[in-house]
């Protein structure tokens, strides 16, 4: 059993242990708490104490005499064992061999708060990955706890769902605050207040709790320590986007790994923490990588706290006159409906090195603020004369109308992410003298091509080598001098409002040259997406929107080697029969269909070996799902979004069919369906 703290692991585990069936079905039961700092004869003497074995004299007995002690009165008997509060894979290393494998059916449980030991300990997989409780699920337990029955009464009713809301689904704050209201008078007023400070109410009321969820803080590498408390810097109940998350933490300074680019580190880091389940996954991309993540407020109480005493960061809504003068590391996030009257003070203060404002327009910091890393604006920002002043700024993201000139000064700018009214942003022709960006994210931005303007001898005009990620570039000239100086590109976004012509005035081709592009959004206004249509064969995830497609460019499509992941966004086909071939399509795992119409697809199991998610989205001028995609052995769903009926039908005749043939791992999903 894997999962946060406080989420039920060893109260679900001790239901199992207890439950009457379990007690007759096992011969021998054990139970061992193992924690952090685990010792093996403190283990082995809990182990034979739960079993009723234990003596005064085994106390006395060296770590090897218990263990063929516990070994005899497990050998031959049907047994089940509890390992309560895993953390390290040594541990298992330490003691699987404590327990003879005779076949004889026995179990081992264990808990753990990390994915890594539950995967490595456990034989039978899938792990049973603990959840929240739901909303009827936790005011159950809620009543349970508070009445002791499942009755609340009217007048309480609406206030007490509000605190349970707060809980988040977490048994344990369920339980300590139904302890609290279960032994105080009640009457409204209390209960409102409760209802206001959930948070602060069971860390003051439960000393254990704090301990509880902090041990997982303890026990983190000091490397993953910093990244984790940086994450209460985010409002409460926030969607943080794990690109955008990774991004910050490369700005805020992570330490370098070896020759690993910045991102690859932070992205391993970022997944350390999700095993650990201290951050929950909240959305997925369609390549299974996590889109947005979120913590839990009471462990989001627990950053804010740890990283006010580590001085690490600081809230509006709290006291910052504490802040010491000589502080050169300095961060401030401003949330939703605070205000402090230090909020001038700190903007003018020279020592501010991050500022991310999440709510309402605050005027940024002047000339006398030359050492700022970090600007997250939520709302819109008029740049500043002094913009150019901010020569450490790493990040900048912001809602703009233009960018400045003088903004190419920036020398150390990795990210910059503006987003416009839906109006081409013009970027300067001294972006190409920026060596350090990393990743430019402009709706509608209007890239120059250095050598338009006879400027590509200029030895002042650099190779983005650092380059990652550019979106969205409208009427992009994928020019030899263009792609020349971005070859390290993963990401890219084009629009294209005109189509090229004989001349090549956008020289599309040239896309191919791109050998590290991994994502590729390609956008044409009803134009065909050209002649000599070519991919590089790195790229994993291809987005082709609003064009026109042919046999032939699908032919180019699934023959790249190394494609996940294909959306095609109301694209039409210019064919009314589609055959697809044996070869193709290799590593394709998920398949956006959108407004597309298409009579006949004839298809065969083997073209689309490794497809798990195939999904239609309006598609109301398609013919059928070819009943011949049942049979590939790794679809897992067919996922419909507002569909004609014969779409749905077929999709329903698919499952009915794989169910037939006696396998149950297909899933329809239909939304939004009239028929």
């Amino acid at each position: 059993m894997v999962g946060m703290s406080g989420i039920g692991k060893t109260t679900l585990a001790k239901q199992v242990y207890q439950d009457p069936y379990i007690v007759r079905h096992f011969q021998t039961r054990a139970w061992a708490t193992v924690s952090h700092n685990y010792n093996v004869q403190e283990i082995l003497l809990s182990l034979l104490n739960s079993m009723g074995e234990l003596t005064c004299k085994m106390h006395e007995m060296t770590s090897e005499l218990l263990e063929k002690r516990l070994y005899r009165n497990l050998s031959y008997r049907r047994y089940l064992i509890v390992l309560d509060d895993v953390w390290d894979t040594k541990f298992w290393d330490d003691v699987k061999q404590l327990f003879p494998n005779e076949n004889t059916f026995s179990r081992i449980m264990m808990t753990t708060r990390l994915e890594n030991v539950a995967n490595y300990a456990n034989s039978c997989p899938p792990l049973h990955r603990m959840r929240f409780l739901s909303d009827s699920e936790s005011w159950i337990l809620f009543c349970e706890k508070v009445f002791g029955n499942y009755y609340c009464p009217l007048n309480l009713k609406e206030i007490g769902e509000k605190i349970v809301q707060h809980c988040q689904g977490l048994p344990l704050a369920i339980v300590l605050i139904g302890g609290l209201l279960s032994k105080a008078t009640r009457t409204e007023h209390y209960w409102e207040y409760v209802a206001e400070n959930v948070s602060l109410v069971i860390t003051s009321i439960d000393e254990q709790c704090s301990k509880i969820l902090s041990l997982s803080y303890k026990h983190l590498p000091s490397h993953l320590k910093w990244c984790f408390l940086y994450m209460g810097i985010f409002p409460e109940d926030y969607n943080i986007y794990a690109s955008k998350l990774v991004k910050l933490w490369v700005a805020q300074g992570i330490e370098l790994v070896g020759s690993k680019p910045l991102e690859d580190v932070a992205e391993e880091y970022f997944m350390d923490l999700v095993e650990r389940n201290l951050i929950l996954i909240h959305e997925k991309r369609s390549n299974g990588k996590i889109k947005t993540c979120k913590i839990h407020d009471l462990v989001r109480d627990l950053c804010v706290s740890e990283a006010e005493k580590e001085n690490i960061f600081h809230l509006t809504n709290r006291s910052l006159h504490g802040i010491q003068e000589g502080i050169s590391m300095l961060r401030v996030s401003i949330h939703p409906n605070t205000k402090s009257r230090d909020d001038e003070k700190i903007l003018s203060s020279p020592h501010v090195r991050s500022l991310l404002n999440f709510d309402r327009y605050v005027p940024v910091p002047k000339k006398s603020n030359t050492l700022l890393r970090v600007l997250h604006q939520q709302g819109r920002l008029e740049f500043p004369n002094e913009v150019a002043e901010w020569v450490d700024l790493r990040y900048l993201d912001c809602i703009s109308m233009h960018i400045p000139s003088s903004i190419s000064k920036l020398q150390n700018l990795q990210t910059i992410i503006l987003r416009p009214d839906m109006r081409p942003l013009y970027l300067s022709l001294d972006i190409w003298k920026m060596p350090q960006l990393r990743h430019v994210l402009l709706e509608y931005v209007i890239l120059p091509d250095p050598s338009s303007v006879g400027i590509e001898g200029d030895r002042s005009v650099l190779v983005l080598e650092n380059l990652q990620t550019l979106s969205l570039v409208m009427n992009f000239q994928c020019t030899e001098v263009v792609i020349k100086r971005i070859p390290n590109i993963k990401k890219l976004e084009i629009l294209y409002e005109v189509e090229e012509m004989d001349g090549g005035y956008h020289c599309q081709k040239n896309v191919v040259h791109l050998r590290k592009l991994e994502s590729l959004k390609w956008i044409k206004f009803g134009f065909s997406f050209g002649r000599n249509l070519s991919f590089p064969t790195s790229l994993k995830k291809l987005t082709l929107v609003d064009g026109r497609l042919y046999v032939k460019d699908m032919l180019i499509v699934g023959s790249l080697p190394n494609l996940q992941v294909l959306k095609l966004r109301r694209t039409a086909f210019f064919f009314r029969e589609w055959i697809t071939n044996a070869g193709e399509f290799l590593q394709l795992k998920y398949w956006l269909l959108e407004n597309i119409a298409l009579e006949h697809w004839r298809v065969d199991r083997t073209h689309f070996p490794n497809l798990e998610r195939l999904a239609f989205e309006d598609c109301y001028n398609f013919g059928e799902i070819p009943n011949e995609i049942r049979e590939i052995p790794t679809l897992r769903s067919i996922e419909l979004n507002g569909c004609c009926g014969s779409v749905l039908t077929s999709a329903r005749h698919v499952k009915m069919k794989q169910q037939f043939l006696g396998s149950n791992g297909l899933q329809v999903l239909i939304v939004n369906s009239t028929y």
